[in-house]
């Protein structure tokens, strides 16, 4: 496990006998580590032992990219559908390189796992969330990865148009930024997709300290150029949207169905430029979805709350964040839960050490016990 518990999934599989308690299955995102997808398990919560890999070295899906610094093995989950256990997880397309969502299926919660010979949804979209309901209907959610693509839609606009810099950025610091990472614009396409990323991590970071305004100033910004820089602009609003959707599965849990649905996206100020890494659990007869905002790769990234009265919503959020970073832990976020042994939910999440977030660091895994309430979520 080379990179920590990125991403953690808690599911709990009960024995059905009567000399054994149910036992817990966790899965965490691996990057680009030859083995994908570590599986550990526990009795109580507190005790993990490890089981192995969803897919072990040499046996990754036919159609994802594989090897070290291009291929991003993110965000698994598995679920019990029935009797089988179904495992959705985010790839690389070994030919675009576009992050998809697949599946993998085992009779068995420790596997052998077999992936489908294609993903199940292609083009920009990561953090596939399952749920389940009583009858075995289920739900697929995931996000759609526009803070993935913005970045390069700025760096394009800024480098045809060089005199824009001093008019979105307010400080002489971050136009310097601005202004060196788009002469670095023309070799940063050719890198990879994570590479290419975290060249532009400085141009992210000053944009998102001042999320708001940037946007708005975007907005009006738009209104007073040409046809082809308007429309520019406008794409780069756009893509500073990340919504969050939902939709019914086949039976089988390989096909997307019916309609799809946006449930959330980006829109509190804590956010910034994202949404992600959502979970929904039903408590009583409400539903609370859990999910992260902001970048992962600094202290502000948190844990937001959302709550409905009916699966797909509307959800309302609570205004402020449920976790923000601490002096002992950054950046939580991702978050499951579960019921522990003693039938009280627990949130799992994953936090970096201060100062040390980011792309493949390291990432605790911790856990929150909860209280739920009609208007929101505490710390129990």
């Amino acid at each position: 496990m080379l990179y920590g518990y990125g991403d953690p999934a808690v599911i709990r599989v009960n024995t059905n006998t009567p000399t054994e308690a149910g036992k817990y299955y966790l899965l965490a995102t691996s990057n680009d580590a030859p083995d994908s997808f570590p599986i550990i398990s526990s009795r109580n919560l507190q005790d993990w032992e490890f089981v192995g890999y969803v897919f072990p070295e040499g046996n990754k899906p036919i159609w994802a990219a594989d090897g070290e610094l291009i291929s991003d093995y993110w965000a698994p989950e598995m679920h019990q559908v029935k009797e089988e256990f179904r495992v959705y997880f985010v790839a690389r397309d070994k030919h675009t390189r576009e992050l998809c969502i697949g599946l993998a299926k085992s009779q068995n919660p420790e596997g052998p796992f077999k992936p489908e010979e294609a993903p199940l949804l292609k083009g920009k979209v990561i953090d596939p969330h399952i749920y389940v309901q009583e009858d075995g209907k289920t739900y697929l959610f995931w996000k759609e990865d526009n803070n993935d693509v913005w970045p390069g839609k700025l760096s394009e606009l800024l480098y045809a148009n060089p005199t824009l810099i001093k008019e979105l950025f307010a400080t002489p610091e971050d136009q310097v930024t601005a202004s060196f990472i788009i002469t670095l614009w023309p070799w940063t396409q050719m890198l990879e997709p994570m590479e290419r990323f975290l060249t532009q991590q400085l141009l992210i970071e000053a944009v998102i300290a001042v999320y708001s305004d940037f946007y708005n100033h975007l907005q009006v910004l738009a209104d007073y150029q040409p046809a082809p820089v308007q429309k520019a602009i406008r794409l780069v609003m756009q893509f500073m949207k990340t919504p969050m959707f939902a939709q019914p599965l086949s039976s089988d849990g390989t096909t997307l169905i019916g309609e799809r649905t946006q449930i959330i996206q980006n829109d509190l100020a804590w956010e910034a430029h994202l949404v992600e890494g959502m979970w929904v659990t039903k408590q009583e007869n409400k539903y609370y979805l859990f999910y992260a905002g902001n970048d992962f790769s600094t202290d502000q990234y948190g844990i937001g709350v959302a709550i409905a009265d009916a699966l797909l919503g509307p959800y309302n959020k609570m205004p402020k964040p449920f976790l923000q970073s601490t002096a002992k832990w950054w950046a939580p976020g991702h978050p499951s839960v579960v019921n522990g042994p003693d039938g009280k939910p627990v949130l799992f999440l994953h936090a970096y050490f201060p100062g040390q977030a980011g792309y493949k660091q390291f990432r605790a895994l911790l856990a929150v016990p909860l209280q739920f309430t009609p208007t929101g979520v505490l710390v129990a």
